[in-house]
């Protein structure tokens, strides 16, 4: 029998390995940092458990109890969806980002308004409708980055803009909000989970009737399927990837119109939830992009594409969330919106600074 012993795996993949005399503080430094799902977990548990602690002394408007959270996941919906498009457009590598999502469902938004409050359109047939149409406005973004050569960038932002302009003059800048679309606020409601019901909180719909559907196929796509594996082959290093036979282009193509695709699901999911088809609706205040970008990036997803995990996107969702519901019973009236901004953008830039940190000191996490 050989007792020849096999050299270690090397490479962003291989995990890193403690050399002697380090101390415990050291080990779970990087055992935190080189797994992100441990990393957001720890920091959700942290803001839970200190909001929960100011609640019970006074310090906020209102409970920060368990209903309250359970409530708050409405917003998770839309936002874990579009953080999902990033981390897909993202992970191609080459720059990939996605600066017209937010525009993209207020667009898409506007032709859901007319298909099903208008012009009286089944509502399978109007979801499937919006669904086509975010994918061909992805398919445009596509088009630049990936067959054309235009950086992700500049041609998102111009997209952005393009979009943006058209969902607000198609319909002379007014919403719409027939009875029909009206109707659909019951989509988002809170219902009871069956069977355990009676001991945890009623939980938005939207969870399992958007959410969990693309979670499953997102995850059968990218972790079971064969594109997946091309694309973190051309996010990780797209000459190899050629070289191996991958279609680059093609592939690349394919993650924007992803991309297009949810932003055009998250548009029937946001008209929904304001029982209204705004012109705005993505696009108002700081945008649906900026926090969707942040939920990808604290997520794990690196910037320069071929590392994100699914999982990862969801919880750096609910962080998020949670968090920005509890900054709403800190601080009252406008002055919590803007503390939310605050917010978002200081977990984007530690967000930035945890994932060099991890590759420069681990390889990268996991």
């Amino acid at each position: 029998m050989s007792t020849e012993t096999k050299p270690a795996a090397s490479g962003p993949s291989a995990p890193a390995t403690a050399p002697a005399g380090r101390s415990v503080a050291d080990r779970l430094l990087q055992a935190v940092l080189t797994q992100r799902i441990v990393l957001l977990v720890v920091l959700i548990v942290l803001v839970v458990g200190v909001l929960m602690t100011m609640g019970a002394n006074g310090y906020l408007t209102a409970d920060y109890d368990t209903d309250y959270l359970s409530a708050a996941l409405i917003d998770a919906v839309p936002l874990a969806l579009l953080g999902l498009a990033q981390l897909v457009v993202i992970v191609s590598g080459r720059g990939g980002i996605d600066l017209s999502v937010g525009a993209i469902v207020s667009l898409v938004g506007m032709l859901f308004g007319f298909a099903y409050g208008q012009w009286g359109w089944p509502l399978w047939i109007s979801v499937i409708y919006a669904m086509i149409a975010g994918g061909v406005l992805g398919a445009v973004n596509g088009l630049l980055v990936a067959r054309i050569g235009f950086p992700a960038l500049i041609a998102t932002l111009a997209t952005y803009y393009a979009y943006k302009s058209i969902a607000l003059v198609i319909n002379g800048q007014k919403p719409i909000n027939s009875p029909e679309i009206q109707d659909l606020y019951s989509l988002t409601s809170s219902t009871s989970i069956p069977v355990i019901g009676d001991y945890v909180p009623d939980v938005p719909l939207g969870v399992f009737t958007f959410l969990l559907p693309v979670l499953v196929v997102l995850w059968l796509v990218l972790a079971r399927g064969t594109y997946g594996r091309r694309l973190y082959a051309i996010g990780t290093n797209d000459v190899a990837a050629r070289h191996a036979g991958v279609n680059v282009a093609g592939t690349r193509m394919r993650a924007y119109i992803i991309s297009g695709v949810l932003s055009g699901l998250v548009a029937v999911y946001v008209t929904a939830q304001f029982a209204s088809a705004r012109p705005d609706a993505g696009t108002s205040g700081s945008g649906m992009a900026l926090p969707a970008i942040t939920i990808a990036v604290l997520g794990g997803v690196a910037i320069t594409g071929g590392i994100g995990r699914i999982a990862g996107v969801v919880l750096a969702t609910v962080l998020i969330v949670w968090l920005n519901a509890g900054i709403i019973l800190a601080f009252t009236g406008n002055a919590g919106t803007q503390f939310q901004l605050l917010a978002l953008g200081v977990v984007l830039i530690l967000a930035a600074l945890l994932n060099g940190l991890t590759q420069r000191r681990y390889g990268g996490a996991r």
